[in-house]
């Protein structure tokens, strides 16, 4: 038996380490698939999370005019409700994606419908989705939203705008990104007897070349356009201003100055003109020597007669220049305007 053990000593061991080998081998593959794999589904989930909210730039609010065959529109666009759908807006109104575009469902008390080009081939060029934005306004009066088509990240170029209370839209995912400013009396005004007529399969293929011939009397929209705002205007302005508003008070001690003297003349004027009446009448210098009490005695009788001379050459042209100054024509014209 010893002699056998010895024998086959060096099998035995040889096929302990083979299995001993084995369970390392199926333990060291086995762990990795338990532990590693469920978190690389999770972090794969929570990366495609981030980019479609948080990883989204936020454009500046802007505002665009609808000119539309029942009046201007003018929409302001609230980026920070709804920051892939403004910025989708955006675009889509620089190319001109809304000119002659037909409010082709419009229902009222709910909402009006548009945003189907009316050449097929921009339709064809635009007619990508985009990603859902929460929903961080409601959809009341006014509010401009995306349409869907029930199904997530659906927004495609399809807008409306709310007719009356909506909100019960928000849990569905609708989520505004602008609100009517002004104008709002012209999208009352939009024609609404088609209803929900016009077949949009028949919109997208045709474009208005379908709706001109079946639905004639639809309201649309002439041009889309970005309002223009310049900052840089107001702030060139600014200083203007300030240094207009300090200079008044530089001025106001001339016009003080000034007005005391504007002030005085028809006072001085006055007193001259009842003065002069009497010397009218009286040419004669011994008449004239009855107007010297009026004035200091001593500088009258040492020279009486350039004295009264010159009394009526001072009046005489002051009230010919005052007297433009009285006259209320001025005040009459804005009335009978």
């Amino acid at each position: 038996m010893i002699a056998l053990l010895r024998t086959y000593q060096p099998l035995v061991l040889a096929a302990a380490l083979v299995a001993l080998t084995g369970c390392i081998r199926w333990t060291e593959s086995s762990t990795p698939e338990v532990t590693d794999f469920a978190p690389g589904i999770e972090d794969k989930h929570d990366e495609d999370h981030d980019h479609s909210h948080s990883d989204v730039e936020v454009i500046e609010p802007f505002k665009v005019k609808f000119e539309t065959t029942k009046g201007d529109v003018v929409v302001q666009i609230h980026p920070e409700w709804s920051p892939i759908g403004a910025a989708h807006f955006k675009e889509l109104v620089e190319d001109g994606h809304y000119n002659d575009a037909r409010f082709f469902r419009v229902i009222p008390g709910f909402m009006a419908q548009f945003g189907l080009a009316g050449d097929p081939a921009v339709q064809a060029k635009h007619d990508e989705n985009i990603k859902d934005d929460p929903v961080k306004d409601t959809n009341t009066r006014g509010k401009l939203t995306y349409a869907k088509t029930g199904m997530p990240n659906s927004r495609s170029t399809q807008l409306f705008i709310n007719y009356g209370d909506n909100s019960r839209l928000d849990s569905d995912g609708f989520s505004p990104f602008g609100e009517v400013i002004s104008g709002m009396e012209a999208v009352d005004a939009i024609e609404s007897k088609y209803g929900e007529n016009p077949d949009q399969g028949a919109i997208t293929a045709q474009g208005n070349k379908y709706l001109k011939k079946e639905f004639p009397d639809l309201d649309y929209i002439k041009t889309a356009t970005i309002i223009v705002e310049e900052p840089k205007e107001s702030s060139e302005v600014a200083p203007v201003e300030a240094a207009s508003k300090e200079m008044p008070a530089e001025s106001k001690p001339a016009e003080e100055a000034s007005k005391p003297a504007e002030e005085t003349k028809p006072s001085e004027d006055k007193k001259p003109e009842e003065e002069t009446k009497p010397a009218a009448e009286m040419k004669p210098a011994e008449e004239a020597k009855p107007a010297e009490p009026v004035t200091t005695e001593p500088e009258k009788k040492e020279d009486p007669a350039p004295k009264a001379e010159n009394k009526p050459a001072e009046p005489t042209p002051t009230p010919e220049a005052d007297k433009p100054a009285e006259t209320p024509p001025p005040p009459a014209e804005p009335v009978s305007d």
